[in-house]
């Protein structure tokens, strides 16, 4: 179970906010490696035909999901992967992931038999929760949400919190990605010009320090979706126009003939 407080706030506090917020916080390691510690993150989307997952979230729905593939700055066929199903119950955030490398998702996504290549996948079973979702709702790619993020971790070492702080820049959607396109970047379209978005991310408390300084900046806690900011973005999406994702396969038959628990 884990908490986001998602706040938009203008490109100009930038570098006022980090400032005000660096005395609390370390730079996350992997970030540490990359250059200015930021790194790119990539995620297609996948929704149902009537854009279910959009509109839920537009509508405010206590109970919703996303479902979304995503990979890491530039990649290849041996590039890890993780697979996602995120759910959120009113308050808290439920996520499964699976991981695994770029080329044995293509296979698995032009029909290749889950069981033969199960092995090589971290935590099989969230894979078969994610191609399950994607099969039974009959789900599309619908967008590639990409940004910039810096990412910081908590000074306080608190391991069962996992407090974290991430700045996302540069938010940008590609419409009806394919899969094979993940690190594809054609016809972008930007989402909310002139701003970011800080996340705060916790599993039990807010930590009391922050507070205070979102008040200085006059800051407040809002949906700010960044899938929904790519598909308002990329407004020539409609649910007209989608691509065929799976070839028929026995893949297919087996998810919709033994549903794994939600």
């Amino acid at each position: 179970m884990r908490f986001e407080f998602k706040y938009l706030v203008p490109l100009a506090q930038y570098e006022s906010l980090k400032g005000a917020l660096l005395p609390f916080l370390k730079r996350d390691p992997f970030a540490a490696q990359q250059e200015n510690g930021l790194y790119t993150v990539r995620s297609i989307y996948f929704d149902s035909p009537g854009f279910e997952m959009y509109h839920t979230k537009v509508e405010g729905i206590a109970h919703r999901m996303k479902v979304r593939l995503r990979g890491y700055n530039i990649g290849d066929d041996h590039s890890k992967v993780f697979m996602e199903i995120k759910r959120k119950y009113e308050g808290p955030i439920l996520k499964n992931r699976s991981h695994t490398s770029f080329g044995v998702v293509k296979q698995l996504f032009n029909g290749a038999d889950f069981e033969t290549l199960a092995d090589q996948i971290f935590n099989p079973d969230n894979a078969r929760r994610f191609f399950y979702q994607i099969l039974r709702n009959n789900l599309q790619p619908v967008v590639n949400v990409i940004y910039e993020r810096e990412p910081f971790l908590g000074n306080t070492v608190d391991i069962e919190n996992d407090f974290r702080c991430t700045f996302d820049l540069h938010l940008r959607g590609v419409a009806y990605p394919k899969v094979g396109e993940l690190y594809i970047e054609k016809d972008v379209h930007f989402a909310f010009p002139g701003f970011f978005i800080l996340e705060v991310k916790f599993n039990r408390y807010c930590p009391a320090w922050i507070k205070p300084v979102l008040e200085d900046f006059k800051l407040r806690k809002e949906p700010a979706s960044k899938y929904v900011g790519a598909i308002n973005a990329s407004g020539f999406i409609n649910v007209a126009r989608r691509h065929d994702v799976f070839a028929k396969s026995a893949l297919l038959e087996s998810y919709l003939d033994e549903p794994l628990p939600m």
